[in-house]
């Protein structure tokens, strides 16, 4: 009997133990901290010239959602997008609702994708969040499953992102003078507010 017991006792101290090595799943919002932690999340969002005419090429061109792969690097608090390259989209899969890729960024064969843009044709239903709320919508669901640091939705004039802090900003595709880019950028608050917090170069 003392020995039946000790082989129990012995097989749930050996089960508690591959239990305790198992990797913990993973909570809502942590998907993205491979990219980086909210300490260090992105505030600005640069958009090199090739980005802004090809997203404004892309816009006009399609009355269904585009979905592309933004390429570039991240620079401290900055991430700076040299080229919008297509993704891996079936023409079946993009309505004007909605676009899902085929893959990856890194499966349709881009390297140093540091985030996705989509369109909303019409400019409309731009933000991460529902509006008033802090209830994410597809698009802020979608981003948090990501590994990259930030994403963006192309909306006519502007370009709404997300950064890891999970505070929209925006992006107006228009020059910057002198005196917008000496201005401050506000402090970004959670939330489907988008705030300034980049340029275009």
């Amino acid at each position: 009997m003392v020995s039946r017991v000790t082989r129990v006792l012995a097989r749930t101290a050996g089960l508690l133990v591959l239990l305790a090595l198992q990797p913990e799943a993973a909570r809502p919002g942590e998907a993205g901290a491979r990219a980086g932690s909210t300490v260090n999340a992105a505030r600005v969002l640069i958009l090199s010239e090739q980005a802004h005419r090809y997203l404004t090429l892309q816009y006009r061109s399609f009355t269904t959602e585009f979905m592309g792969c933004m390429i570039g690097e991240v620079r401290g608090r900055s991430v700076l997008v040299r080229r919008i390259a297509p993704a891996d989209v079936d023409p079946s899969a993009s309505a004007p609702t909605h676009v899902v890729p085929k893959g990856t960024c890194e499966g349709a064969g881009w390297t140093g994708t540091v985030g996705m843009i989509h369109s909303h044709p019409g400019g409309e239903r731009c933000w991460y969040y529902f509006p008033s709320t802090s209830v994410a919508t597809s698009d802020g669901q979608s981003f948090l499953r990501q590994p990259y640091p930030v994403d963006a939705i192309m909306c006519g004039d502007r370009v709404v992102w997300i950064s890891r802090d999970m505070s929209e900003r925006q992006v107006r595709l228009t020059k910057h003078t002198r005196a917008d880019a000496a201005r401050a950028h506000p402090r970004a608050t959670r939330g489907n507010r988008p705030q300034n917090g980049g340029a275009t170069q």
